[in-house]
């Protein structure tokens, strides 16, 4: 990994996503010629019954009491607090020289369009500036549902900052528990919009029929064989319907929905799995060719970008597109997110809005976050 610079901030991103599956954390500077240098990185995982909570209260179910909640905040907020202390010690960084931490939270329920709308992530942001005695930027998502928006996704300002390019139509995909797209048109145009399930139905699937949390290398959906007739089930889901700005999570895709669509007679695990798998590579492909036709560039991060039949898939229904790690354009895959939050704790201590309106659906370009001194 590269040495800091000593002549710029340091700024620390924390990211937990729809799998829940640990917390990124990346330690990364901005060069003022552009770009992000990547400083440091590792993921913490989580207690297993504290993720198991999480992953339950994302799924939809409630929870047992306010206090139960409440101290659920807490401890989500020392968990991101920990690992960010964590990183700093493995990098050899003193905090003094880190300018603020970016905490995204773990993200309980999302319902843009519920009446009034709102998202909810858990991750106390006092805790962990005073755990860790660095000023946390949190609570990103609020502002742009509070502005009409969806709150979701938030990485295609980042990426049109740090990929864009005058040359081609490219888009970057974010396989997590959720996929999603930002296009980026050569002429500078930027859409960005979830696209449906990844990680979180083949995840949960695994964990339920093979007790490990993913599937490695794919290999489980590569035993399969995808069966159209749920496909065709899966496909019929309304949402893949909307037109963006559009954004989603566990609370809509989850495995009782996928129980509901699996029919008689009994498929093979094996086959769901590749079925599962074929969902999110059709609702990709499909997603992209209808919004950003010229597309000649795919730049994959996030868990699935180690899904080798995953990106086969995507790359079979998008022929003429090169389908690449975003590794082959500097930014380290498994930190994209991490590196992202980073970037918008940036930008609202400089007062610079970090939602796009034409992302999100928000009324206008609002700065995002709450600031929680050290």
């Amino acid at each position: 990994m590269p040495a800091a610079d000593p002549r710029l901030p340091l700024f620390l991103g924390l990211m937990s996503g729809t799998s829940a599956d640990g917390i990124d954390a990346a330690l990364v500077q901005f060069p003022t010629k552009g770009g992000c240098r990547f400083v440091h990185g590792h993921t913490f995982g989580w207690q297993p019954a504290l993720r198991a909570e999480l992953v339950a209260l994302g799924q939809g179910r409630e929870p047992t009491s306010l206090d139960a909640l409440g101290q659920l905040d807490a401890r989500v907020g020392i968990a991101f607090a920990e690992a960010a202390n964590g990183l700093l010690a493995q990098a050899g960084v003193d905090r003094a020289q880190v300018r603020a931490i970016g905490s995204h939270g773990q993200t309980i329920r999302h319902r843009p369009a519920a009446e009034p709308a709102f998202t909810w992530q858990l991750g106390d942001a006092s805790r962990i500036a005073e755990l860790t005695g660095i000023a946390t930027v949190a609570d990103f998502r609020r502002r742009d549902v509070a502005a009409g928006g969806q709150g979701a996704p938030l990485m295609p300002a980042f990426h049109l900052a740090m990929l864009g390019s005058g040359d081609e139509d490219r888009a970057v995909l974010n396989l997590g528990g959720i996929a999603n797209l930002s296009l980026i048109a050569r002429d500078g145009g930027l859409r960005g919009f979830d696209t449906g399930p990844a990680n979180a139905l083949l995840d949960g699937w695994c964990q339920r029929h093979l007790g490990t949390p993913f599937d490695a290398d794919g290999a489980f959906a590569a035993g399969g064989r995808v069966d159209a007739a749920l496909l065709a089930r899966l496909l019929a889901e309304p949402w893949f319907a909307l037109s963006p700005p559009k954004s989603t999570g566990r609370e809509q895709f989850h495995l009782d929905w996928v129980q509901a669509r699996l029919g008689e007679p009994a498929l093979a695990p094996a086959d769901v799995q590749a079925t599962l798998l074929e969902l999110t590579a059709a609702t990709v492909a499909d997603a992209l060719l209808a919004h950003l036709p010229g597309v000649r560039r795919l730049l994959v991060c996030g868990g699935g970008v180690r899904n080798p039949p995953l990106l086969r898939r995507i790359g079979a229904r998008l022929p003429g597109v090169a389908v690449v790690s975003s590794a082959e354009h500097g930014l380290d895959p498994d930190f994209m997110e991490a590196m992202g939050f980073a970037w918008l704790a940036r930008e609202t201590l400089a007062g610079r809005p970090g939602n796009l309106p034409a992302v999100t659906g928000a009324r206008g370009p609002r700065i995002l976050g709450a600031i929680h001194p050290a």
